[in-house]
Order: C-alpha cells, then sequence, then structure tokens
C-alpha cells in the first residue's frame, strides 16, 4: 500500500504494552486509534504471554477486529517486542492485515546485549533474535533527539511523513505516547515513564 497524498488526519494504530513484573505470566497490550497526532478516536486492549510468542497473532487480530480496520494506514509500535521479548514479526503483520508497520525506538538497540540475553534464557533465542534484527534500522532526526525505525509497506520518507504530523511535542508520536499512558496508568493506577 503506498500513501500518495498525506493527509493530517490519516488514522494510526499505537501499540505498546503495560509494564509488568517477570513472575507475571500476561501482560496488557494498549492500542490507540488516532487521527494523525491529534484526535483519539478508540482505545483497544488485548494481552500477550510474557517472553512468549503471541505477540505477532495478538497485533494481527487486534488490527482486524478493529472497526477501523479498513480506515488504518499505519501502525506504530513502541519497538519490535512486546512483554518483554515478546516478539513482533512487522512483515506477518503486514502480510495478514495489509495495514503498512512502522516501529520506533528512542535508542538505538544494543544487539549485542539482546543476542546475550536471548541465548541465556531462551531455547529458540536464533529464532528471536533472528526476527529482531530482520530488516534495516534508520536512524530519523527529530526537533529532538534521534528515533530509530523499521517499517514495511510504506517508503522511508513516507514513514518519516507519517512520524512528523503525529508528533506533537518531543520525540514520540502521539499514538504510542498515548498508549504508553494508557498502559501504565490502567495498570499502575497513574502513568508514568517514557513510552
Amino acid at each position: 500500500m503506498v500513501i500518495k497524498i498525506m493527509k493530517k488526519q490519516i488514522r494510526i494504530l499505537g501499540v505498546d504494552d503495560a509494564p509488568f513484573m517477570f513472575q507475571d505470566s500476561k501482560t496488557m497490550i494498549i492500542g490507540v486509534v488516532m487521527r494523525g497526532g491529534e484526535y483519539l478516536e478508540c482505545v483497544l486492549k488485548d494481552e500477550i504471554t510474557i517472553d512468549g510468542d503471541d505477540a505477532t497473532d495478538t497485533c494481527i487480530d487486534m488490527i482486524k477486529k478493529t472497526r477501523y480496520h479498513k480506515q488504518l494506514k499505519t501502525v506504530m509500535l513502541n519497538g519490535v517486542t512486546l512483554g518483554g521479548f515478546n516478539i513482533v514479526d512487522i512483515n506477518m503483520v503486514y502480510k495478514e492485515t495489509g495495514v503498512p508497520v512502522i516501529t520506533i525506538t528512542r535508542d538505538k538497540p544494543d544487539l549485542e546485549s539482546i543476542r546475550k540475553a536471548l541465548l541465556k534464557h531462551f531455547k529458540d533465542w536464533r529464532e528471536r533474535y533472528n526476527l529482531i534484527v530482520k530488516g534495516r534500522m534508520h536512524k530519523v532526526p527529530t526537533l529532538h533527539n534521534p528515533i530509530y525505525i523499521k517499517y514495511i509497506g510504506v517508503t522511508l520518507e513516507e514513514a518519516k511523513e507519517i512520524i512528523k504530523l503525529s508528533t506533537i511535542r518531543g520525540t514520540l508520536p502521539e499514538p504510542i505516547r498515548i498508549a504508553h499512558l494508557i498502559a501504565s496508568g490502567v495498570k499502575r493506577g497513574e502513568s508514568y515513564g517514557k513510552a
């Protein structure tokens, strides 16, 4: 899908996970459908297994079940992992839903530390690591600090434009920031911390 003319009010689904303790078996994920970065239309909720392998399928279900599925122009994820090392295969999400996906992180991932952690804790560490490193990461400058993105279903220029139109202040687009605030607020009673 190619976005030919970028409308300011495109529908974007932002997804983030709730805070959790590693003794928990599951954690909540929150999705918010926003028009650009200005208008919140819908809040979605589901759950995934901590350090499991169901994040991809859960994201696909979340996208397909929302009444806004056909109008979504992009899904934004706060990184490629949810619930610890429950990794989202963004290629599979795009293939199954037809909705482009952009992952956004504030900091460049330390891939060697990630590899060591996966090797220590998971029998299927190689498959998880391959999903994490799949695709090229791009450094995108913002008015503040740079962010790091991966994307599928849009061009790099389109991804940058979507990020720019959905970011009001700071470095993170509103759909991810709002999903984070709701997820942490519901879990802890009041939201805090940066997405």
